[in-house]
């Protein structure tokens, strides 16, 4: 990348900390003209959102035995309870065959939902249950929700109107059996919107597909979203209240209705999310939320942490509340997630995915391809390319930085094609070329991370002189030609963040948006060390190195510290640490001790 002279635009912490304390709120201006989505086939993602968009494909979903996992139970339908995720499955082929021209992927599509529609019965179901355990046995509902999920998204993305004729005999079979039974799910073993999560986004997609206001209906008085006020419950305990990926699909859902009813009820469940995430504890430090599914506020990061179902609708409520309230927050929580939670649930080769992705202590594989975790990664890594641009205040942002390309139908009959050339998360130094098909003029804005503490940019080699802050979206403002060049250049010091309750005097090593953690394979020298003892020297941090164990241009660190303090004050290091990106499969601790906290770590930026 061309080199400029640097200058330095000064970050007020301020800023951060009015952002964070102020009161978290909607308005209804900020819904009124929603941005519509830069479509996923408009976008082609390089870097690692790409690579992993290759490898989901290539070594998983291809991979994968559709036939025999996936198909075989509905075409049998002989179970009595259990879930699948079939639905899913086919709204990851449909996304992917729409990024991908991969013949084979295309052909799995093809194949998998012309078997699901050769299995709909007369009456519209599709699913595995035998005739008696239809709808009410659990998960029943939630599993057809998300297959007219799926086939609706088939036609959307590919116009296949059998997909869609399905889709519409299935919703209506369980609409029709639901009215005729209200009180089919009052024995449900645990909280219902939690036993049918998928059923009110596959309503609104299917109305936005039909036009039918039947959805709508059934949604608004029947489902009563509106009316859902169901709070944040911490832990998990029957009923099962606080889990929180469907909790967030609920939101989500509140969310698309609002853009049609304009409710402001619809909004204060959305709210009370991100106040909890950012004020409550809610977030962790790897971005991710959730410990054995259900909301906690702890920071304990071992066992049953961060299911990657959360994690995959936490990102997707952050793309809708971005498209809303234009907000730099969500574009920051979006890639502390993904960088760090979403890319730990998938194996460097992308074959194994994982339920659960802790920061502390062994992290496991999940045993198959089906059921809703493994799904549910392959939907949202489909979705990245989605969240790289946004349309924004009349102009083009930019909320992800990876090598990518953008062609758009723009202002005044022009169109637009935008392209990164970066190396990030490894630096913060972008190239973004803007090549319209004739000369117009639009602000573009550069999503200027929390983290970030300076910030230097040009526009085709001329300094840009006004300030900007880390957590805002940067305006750059002028009339666009073709081949006009931004640099951006965010330096990435390395920063030690300070734990927080079960965290308390520990602090975690990032740099940029990435985590480190300690891979004791790479650290032969801590065997039989308590990790939870080990100090470390900030003083001593080197880096990054290149390390390719999660991806081929990856990184590492070392620093030095002590297998433990005890009464000592400091003296000669008897450790150095090799520390690897936090999705290192082998990665098992994140936290460590230093002698004086109060000096040694910032607060993190993300939850203040």
């Amino acid at each position: 990348m061309k080199s400029f002279i640097p200058v330095v635009i000064f970050v007020s912490l301020m800023i951060g900390v009015v952002l964070f304390n102020a009161p978290f709120s909607f308005t209804e201006e900020t819904h009124a003209d929603i941005s519509p989505k830069i479509g996923i086939s408009q976008v082609k993602a390089g870097g690692e959102i790409g690579r992993r968009i290759d490898i989901t494909i290539n070594n998983n979903l291809l991979k994968l035995d559709a036939d025999k996992d996936f198909l075989l139970p509905f075409q049998q339908r002989g179970r009595t309870g259990g879930y699948i995720g079939l639905g899913k499955l086919i709204d990851s082929l449909v996304r992917f065959s729409s990024l991908s021209a991969s013949e084979p992927l295309r052909a799995l599509k093809s194949h998998v939902i012309e078997e699901i529609i050769k299995t709909q019965e007369d009456d519209g179901y599709i699913g595995m249950m035998i005739p008696e355990k239809r709808m009410w046995a659990l998960w029943d509902i939630h599993e057809m929700a998300y297959i007219v999920n799926g086939l609706t998204s088939d036609y959307e993305f590919f116009q296949n109107q059998s997909s869609l004729d399905s889709a519409v005999r299935l919703m209506d079979y369980i609409m029709t059996r639901w009215r005729e039974n209200p009180a089919g799910m009052d024995d449900c073993p645990i909280t219902v919107f939690m036993a049918v999560t998928g059923l009110e986004e596959a309503l609104l997609m299917l109305h936005q597909a039909t036009g039918d206001s039947k959805y709508l209906d059934f949604c608004r008085n029947f489902r009563k979203l509106p009316q859902w006020d169901s709070h944040i419950v911490l832990g998990r305990f029957s009923p099962i209240e606080g889990h929180a990926y469907a909790y967030m699909h609920r939101c989500l859902a509140q969310l698309r209705l609002h853009q049609i009813d304009h409710d402001p009820r619809l909004l204060e469940k959305s709210r009370s999310v991100i106040d909890f995430l950012t004020h409550g504890d809610g977030l962790l430090v790897n971005g991710v939320c959730s410990q054995h599914e259900c909301w906690h506020d702890s920071q304990d990061g071992t066992e049953g942490l961060g299911e990657t179902c959360a994690t995959a609708y936490l990102i997707r409520l952050l793309d809708e509340l971005m498209r809303m309230q234009e907000d730099p927050l969500y574009g920051d929580i979006m890639e502390r997630s993904i960088f760090n939670g979403l890319f730990a649930a998938q194996s460097p080769g992308g074959r194994k995915l994982r339920y659960y992705v802790p920061f502390e202590g062994p992290r496991v594989y999940f045993d198959g391809d089906t059921y809703c975790c493994p799904c549910n990664y392959r939907r949202i890594v489909a979705e990245l390319p989605g969240m790289i641009y946004y349309r924004m205040k009349g102009g083009l942002a930019v909320n992800l930085y990876t090598p990518s390309e953008a062609s758009l139908e723009w202002i005044d009959d022009a169109s637009l094609r935008i392209e990164q050339e970066t190396d990030y998360p490894n630096s913060g130094d972008v190239q973004i070329r803007i090549d319209p098909s004739k000369p117009v003029a639009f602000p573009l804005y550069l999503r200027i991370p929390r983290w970030c503490e300076e910030a230097e940019l040009s526009v085709n080699g001329e300094i840009l002189s006004r300030r900007a802050g880390g957590g805002s979206f940067y305006p750059v403002s002028r009339e666009w030609k073709k081949g006009d060049v931004v640099q951006l250049r965010m330096p990435m010091p390395w920063r030690l963040i300070k734990g927080r309750k079960a965290q308390a005097g520990r602090v975690a090593v990032m740099r940029g948006p990435q985590l480190f953690c300690l891979n004791p394979e790479k650290n032969q020298e801590i065997s039989g060390v308590d990790l939870r003892q080990i100090y470390i020297d900030p003083e001593t941090i080197e880096g990054p190195f290149p390390d390719d164990a999660v991806r081929p241009d990856g990184l590492a660190c070392r620093i030095k510290g002590w297998k433990s303090m005890g009464f000592s004050t400091g003296g000669g290091h008897n450790l150095d640490l090799y520390l690897t990106e936090f999705p290192d499969p082998d990665g098992v601790f994140t936290y460590f001790r230093v002698r004086r906290m109060d000096a040694a770590g910032v607060p993190d930026e993300l939850s203040m």
